[in-house]
This record gives C-alpha cells, sequence and structure tokens, in this order.
C-alpha cells in the first residue's frame, strides 16, 4: 500500500509532461529554423569561383572604349559589302568595354559594380557584386539568345541566383513589374535598340535586332555562343 502511494507521489502531472514534450518540439523546430537559415544565408554569400571582374579602366568622361569603337568598324565595314559576314565580339574586349563605364551603379541606396561577363557554350552569363547595407552578394544571370521563326532576337533569361539561390521566378516577376511602372511613369522611346533589349531582357520580348551603318542596316540572323566568343552573323537588312 505504502509503495502504492510512493509511485502516485512520484508520477509527473499529465500537464507538466505535455509542456515538456512543448517545449522539446520549439527546440527542435528553433534548432531547425536556425539551420536553415544558416544555409540560406551561406547560399546567398556564396562567390561562385568563375567570377573575375576585370579591374575599371582609367579614362576621360564621355571616352568611347577603343574595343567599341573596333566592333563599331566591323559593323561598319561588313554592312558596306551588301553580303552576309560575321562579327565575332571576344569576352575579353567586351570585359574591358564594360567596365569601361559608370560604375559603381546605384539605386535606392543598393550599390551594383565589379561587372563581369562570360561566354559559354549556348549562354551568356552577366555576373555583378551588390551591396546592400554593407553586405556583399554576387549576382548571376544567365541569358540564352535565341532567333524565333520570324527571325526576331530574344535575349531569354534562363536563370538568375544570388550567391548560389537561384531566385528566377521571384527575379522575372519584379522585373515585369520594374518595367511596367517605367512605362507608366516616363517617356520611353519604345523604338530605341535599348529600350528594346530592355524589354526582352525583363519581359521576354523579342525583337528585330537591327544595326544602322550610315545609309545601310544589317540584321542578327545568327547567334552562336563558344567558350570566350560570341558570333553574330548579320546579314543586309531592308
Amino acid at each position: 500500500m505504502v509503495s502504492s502511494k510512493t509511485e502516485i507521489q512520484d508520477r509527473e502531472p499529465d500537464s507538466q509532461i505535455r509542456k515538456k514534450v512543448r517545449l522539446k518540439r520549439l527546440a527542435c523546430w528553433l534548432l531547425v529554423d536556425l539551420a536553415v537559415a544558416a544555409v540560406i544565408f551561406a547560399l546567398l554569400l556564396y562567390r561562385p569561383g568563375r567570377y573575375d571582374p576585370f579591374e575599371a579602366g582609367i579614362h576621360e568622361q564621355g571616352e568611347v572604349h577603343p574595343y567599341i569603337t573596333h566592333l563599331s568598324s566591323e559593323i561598319y565595314n561588313g554592312a558596306q559589302l551588301g553580303e552576309p559576314f560575321e562579327l565575332v565580339v571576344a569576352q575579353k574586349g567586351i570585359n574591358e568595354a564594360v567596365t569601361w563605364y559608370g560604375w559603381p551603379m546605384e539605386s535606392e541606396g543598393v550599390l551594383l559594380y565589379a561587372p563581369a561577363v562570360l561566354f559559354v557554350p549556348g549562354a551568356v552569363v552577366l555576373m555583378g557584386t551588390v551591396n546592400v547595407e554593407g553586405v556583399e552578394l554576387v549576382v548571376t544571370i544567365e541569358l540564352d539568345p535565341k532567333i524565333d521563326e520570324k527571325r526576331l532576337l530574344n535575349l531569354q533569361v534562363s536563370k538568375v541566383k544570388v550567391g548560389a539561390m537561384n531566385v528566377t521566378p521571384l527575379a522575372k516577376m519584379m522585373a515585369k513589374k520594374m518595367y511596367s511602372e517605367q512605362l507608366a511613369g516616363a517617356v520611353i522611346d519604345t523604338d530605341a535598340l535599348q529600350t528594346k533589349i530592355a524589354a526582352s531582357l525583363l519581359t521576354n520580348e523579342p525583337f528585330e535586332a537591327v544595326f544602322t551603318a550610315e545609309d545601310r542596316k544589317v540584321r542578327v540572323e545568327k547567334v552562336t555562343i563558344q567558350e570566350g566568343k560570341l558570333l553574330l552573323r548579320l546579314v543586309p537588312a531592308p
């Protein structure tokens, strides 16, 4: 009889047992949340090994980079022949030209700098560093340029990453919203080539890629991307 009473006294009330179980479960979930947060933070801070931006060159404001002048001359000379020709864009040359202009860029307190362009088989990779309140993140955008059946060029964004984290759906949704707001809030020349390029990048809208060389025009007929270079086949345009 005495042992029976002792067992009853030693036994904890059910409410206390349930409380301990709840606390254990809460602690487990907190540990899981912390582990997930740590993994996400590590993925965001990841720096891709292929990211190797050029140092910005020293130049006077308004000066055109020599490689851009070279490409313009190639387009002009090819256009004067009145026949199809191929334009080769070298990765090294385009990187030197890209780092020439206007860096860092700032928008609403966010800094963008140290751009890099990579040509890999089948894709153009754009990379850069974004600084948000002192935290540096490497953003990677992969493009898959295609000429469709209507002979229009589409600069399809196939992937967007922050660090090692794929944020493509969210990035595309935000890009479309930003582009719509830009169109609604400002007067934009929709016929300008740079506007068409932006529309293709932000809204997946194809456009006629035509370059003007004085009295002649050429159109991009084919895009081929190889390791370290971009090949454009250009043909006379009406």
